[in-house]
């Protein structure tokens, strides 16, 4: 049983090379603390499944040039003590070709961003990322809808100066922007769920 497992490992780490190449993932945040942080205000939480049609993805695809591939978006919906929206939170991820990275975009109810951060990512981007958080890059977009450009500010001139830094935020700043997306095309479409619980 021991030469199965280990003859498994061996042969998954020849046939798939990037496998044997990936780090383990670091969480900086976890998820309960990025709805509680990034919907600041909020008393009451739902989660709300939001399935996209056939149209809306390729609306996104055209806009961004990502498609949408999951059956189903989840987004925590923040309420205050009035039972007012005060926003909507989505964990979005990609993986690169050196792991994995996963951030939460937090969106108000007129669908622009309320903040973002990396909640996951693997050992090996973290210390490309780190300078990014560091300067704490995300605010950059609070404000940004689903209209915007969501690029690197010139401010981050000198921690962008590292070229796997630029990759990475600009990683970070597809998926804003796609969180942005999927709130616009999801959540806030007419008839959608954003006025919903």
């Amino acid at each position: 049983m021991k030469y199965f497992g280990g003859a498994l490992v061996a042969a998954l780490a020849l046939a798939s090379p990037a496998l044997a190449h990936l780090t383990p993932p670091v969480v900086l945040v976890s998820d309960r603390d990025a709805v509680l942080t990034l919907l600041a205000g909020a008393r009451r939480f739902f989660v709300r499944e939001v399935r996209l049609s056939a149209q809306e993805k390729a609306a996104i695809k055209h806009a961004s040039g990502w498609t949408p591939e999951d059956d189903f978006y989840r987004f925590y919906v923040g309420r205050d003590e009035q039972g007012q929206m005060v926003g909507a939170l989505v964990f979005v991820g990609d993986a690169t070709i050196h792991g994995s990275i996963r951030v939460a975009v937090a969106l108000g109810p007129d669908g622009k961003v309320r903040g973002a951060a990396v909640v996951e990512l693997t050992e090996e981007t973290y210390p490309w990322v780190k300078p990014l958080i560091d300067e704490q890059f995300t605010r950059d977009w609070v404000g940004h809808d689903s209209q915007s450009r969501f690029v690197l500010s010139e401010r981050l001139t000198r921690v962008r100066s590292n070229s796997m830094t630029q990759f990475y935020g600009e990683v970070v700043a597809s998926l804003v922007q796609r969180g942005a997306l999927l709130y616009a095309h999801g959540m806030a479409r007419p008839g959608g769920t954003a006025m919903g619980r």
